[in-house]
């Protein structure tokens, strides 16, 4: 059983104070009073004493409760505006040294902490909200009750109302409750009020009082498609013109020349050969333009892979056999298979392989270095990667790595890795190309994805 606490502890706090004060100056002033009255003075002087004494005990217990009461006064109006948020009011009389003065200097501190804090968490509030107002992207929260509690401005253009009247209403009546269902990150086709299009979904949730709510991000993709889709005219529309220019000029500036030769009265004597030449420079450049045509066409018109189960060590093999300028070294891998294209595959490889021997000859004519290729492959247990490395020149640079028509080489073509990576990419791997850090030379990094490893692999 608890005990009971003592019955003076019911007292106000300044009343336990005065009787602790009265109990003080009780023993002193009884005896001040006893020697009073057993003395030889007059009974009116002892009760004029007597009353003066009591006064004075009395009136100093006062003014202590008063020196305590007032400084833990202040300190309650000081956090009294805490609580209501109120940061500008201080306390005066705080010092070092002083147990009270400690107490109030405390106090003031926790007032400036908390203002800066709250002026901190004021200007943090205020950018987020300007954020969130001018960010081009659809931001909306519902309650658990699923009624709309907070729209941005790109939030009331996709609804196509003003926020006040946006406020309150619930999913459905939004028309968007589909999309707090389903998978929280997806890409859906569909309308709204602010427009038709393809949209990216992104839903979370989280806490506020206590009290789950969802957020919900709308981004607009048909817009970002359609710019990426007018840089990609414009890139291809530069590359053709260049292409083109520079087979046309030529061919116009000579049958130009060709004109006028056949118009000369009288013709020179070796104006045959000149018309022979000059068609057979026409004929060259209009052959160019047909091959490079026909690359174009070999990149646009990539058919879908269809897959089937590919030995690695067997493709790897197969395409080695066909390089006949330089002896290429094959380290042997794992036992493998991929579910992929085999004819793509071998285009690829076939490519890369090409790239290195191309390398490692330019390197041994510019350095008399001994030209070497080497080619493996591995698996992590996640991926499976095959390498192919030279000992050449290395590259130059790697932005425009894969810029279809992009071309280093007197005679390339310019599409061999651009048409790489989309077959790789088109068996949900990879293509990279860095340069070696042990020596000189590139490396080539083909990766497939790990469901297309494992030797068990079948159709």
């Amino acid at each position: 059983m608890r005990p009971r606490p003592p019955r003076w502890h019911g007292l106000r706090f300044e009343h336990r104070i005065l009787a602790l004060a009265l109990l003080t100056g009780l023993p002193g002033t009884a005896y001040a009073l006893w020697r009073v009255w057993s003395g030889t003075d007059g009974l009116i002087h002892s009760w004029g004493f007597t009353v003066a004494l009591v006064a004075a005990w009395v009136g100093l217990a006062a003014v202590l409760v008063r020196h305590v009461r007032y400084p833990l006064k202040t300190v309650s109006n000081l956090l009294g505006g805490l609580r209501e948020g109120d940061f500008s009011i201080h306390a005066r009389g705080g010092r070092q040294g002083d147990a009270l003065g400690e107490v109030i200097l405390e106090v003031n501190e926790l007032v400036t902490l908390l203002r800066e804090q709250r002026l901190g968490a004021l200007e943090a509030t205020a950018l987020l909200r300007t954020v969130v107002a001018e960010i081009d992207v659809a931001i909306l929260s519902f309650d658990q009750e699923r009624t709309l509690r907070l729209v941005n401005r790109a939030g009331e253009r996709l609804l196509g109302r003003p926020q006040e009247r946006l406020l309150g209403l619930g999913a459905a009546e939004a028309g968007v409750a589909d999309l707090l269902e389903g998978d929280a990150q997806r890409t859906v086709s569909r309308g709204f009020p602010g427009g038709m299009g393809r949209w990216a979904i992104r839903r979370s949730t989280f806490r506020r009082q206590g009290l789950p709510h969802h957020l919900l991000v709308i981004t607009d993709l048909s817009r970002t498609l359609r710019e990426q889709e007018r840089q990609a005219w414009q890139r291809l529309v530069r590359v053709l013109g260049h292409e083109l220019n520079n087979s046309l000029t030529p061919i116009r500036s000579l049958a130009g020349s060709l004109e006028k030769l056949l118009a000369a009265v009288p013709r020179a004597d070796d104006w045959e050969k000149d018309m022979r030449e000059g068609l057979s420079v026409i004929g060259a450049r209009a052959e160019a333009l047909s091959r490079f045509m026909e690359a174009y066409s070999r990149l646009a018109r990539l058919p879908r892979p269809r897959k089937q189960r590919v030995d690695v060590a067997g493709w790897v093999h197969r395409v080695t056999e066909l390089e006949s300028r330089l002896p290429v070294t094959v380290e042997p891998g794992p036992d493998l298979a991929v579910l992929a294209d085999g004819d793509q595959l071998d285009q690829l490889l076939i490519n890369l392989l090409r790239n290195a021997v191309d390398a490692a000859l330019e390197a041994k004519e510019e350095r008399a270095t001994h030209p070497e290729v080497r080619l493996g492959w591995r698996s992590d247990g996640v991926d499976m990667e095959v390498w192919i490395q030279d000992n050449g020149p290395g590259l130059a640079g790697s932005a425009n790595l894969f810029v279809p028509f992009h071309t280093t080489k007197p005679n390339g073509s310019g599409i061999g890795l651009a048409l790489g990576r989309q077959i790789a990419e088109a068996h949900d791997g990879s293509l990279s190309l860095e340069n070696r850090t042990d020596s000189s030379g590139c490396t080539a990094r083909i990766r497939l994805p790990s469901q297309g490893v494992g030797g068990s692999v079948g159709l």
